[in-house]
């Protein structure tokens, strides 16, 4: 009979959330939605969040206010995202792999991968590795051979944070090709480009929008992608000159643990709308990102799929922390 009265109390209690849920639902959003960026100004998240902006705002029909957490390769960020009221006013752009690889490697890195409530999946970036107009390197093979006459880890390329689509690519190439470049993690794409441009690095990895926007500055080696991408062709990629590497970032947007389901699909529901309207799409393509549509279901399937294929690869570089 105690049994049955305390499984009776945590039925209510559950059903009382929901119907909070519900309701809280019923009116969201009142007032004004803070979209955190994680990284440097300038970067993919970054340039997403404002193609995205005034559309965002008319589906939502209230203000949506931009801000930056910058700090541990996105961490700091999901960190307090984790820690914020599961209301739906506070929400976060985030990113693959960097969501999976941080917990992996660091052990604590102030959340964990599944507390990131999915909202919507609405691009992917492929990794591109790009040297200066004036570098000595035309092609990934001049690169390769330069790295294996050289002292292991002369070579240095930058990237945007720890743990992250770049950071993987360097390893993976350091592993396909038999060398030993040296990672420097940077806040995001947004100061990593002004350190190849100063040449305080030798190369980056970077994504492919950073093709489209410094065409005239880098000279682009080889990008990780299956195939060619449409809106930049003359870019190789890495598999058709040997190299069996295909990674990059994904990013969408999530909320605290613990959000409504119902409050989850209003967001989804404006993403959606948002990355569907004609204007949105058309910058989207013109900046090189690969625009996706996956709602919250979607999206976590793909999070518990990429968490597979991300430990295999870090147990292969031997970087998952025991």
């Amino acid at each position: 009979m105690k049994r049955f009265a305390v499984a009776l109390v945590v039925l209510l209690a559950a059903c009382a959330v929901m119907a909070a849920g519900a309701a809280n639902a019923a009116d969201f959003p009142k007032k004004r939605v803070t979209y955190n960026i994680c990284f440097n100004p300038g970067g993919e998240s970054d340039i997403t969040a404002r193609i995205q902006e005034a559309a965002l705002k008319k589906n939502l029909g209230v203000d949506v206010s931009i801000q930056y957490k910058i700090g541990g390769g996105g961490a700091l960020c999901w960190s307090e995202l984790v820690q914020s009221p599961p209301d739906g006013y506070t929400i976060a752009g985030h990113n693959l792999p960097h969501t999976i690889l941080q917990p992996m490697e660091m052990g604590d890195a102030g959340y964990k991968t599944l507390e990131l409530k999915q909202v919507y999946m609405f691009e992917a970036t492929p990794n591109v590795l790009m040297v200066r107009k004036d570098s000595p390197f035309n092609t990934l093979k001049e690169f390769v051979e330069y790295a294996k006459k050289n002292p292991a880890g002369m070579i240095t390329v930058g990237g945007s944070g720890s743990s992250s689509a770049n950071d993987l690519g360097v390893a993976e190439l350091n592993k396909a090709a038999g060398i030993k470049l040296s990672y420097v993690p940077f806040g995001g794409t947004g100061s990593a480009v002004p350190a190849l441009l100063g040449g305080h690095v030798t190369a980056l990895m970077s994504y492919s929008p950073m093709v489209i926007q410094y065409r005239d500055k880098f000279k682009f080696l080889a990008i990780a992608s299956e195939k060619r991408m449409e809106v930049i062709p003359d870019v190789p990629t890495f598999k058709e000159q040997g190299y069996d590497i295909v990674e990059g970032a994904y990013r969408g947007v999530a909320a605290p643990p613990g959000t409504p389901d119902a409050i989850v699909k209003v967001l989804a529901a404006a993403f959606d709308k948002t990355m569907k309207d004609p204007e949105v799409k058309k910058k989207m393509d013109q900046y090189g990102f690969e625009t996706l549509f996956m709602g919250p279901e979607e999206s976590l399937a793909l999070v518990k799929k990429k968490m597979v294929e991300y430990e295999q690869i870090m147990k292969e570089l031997g970087r998952v922390k025991k």
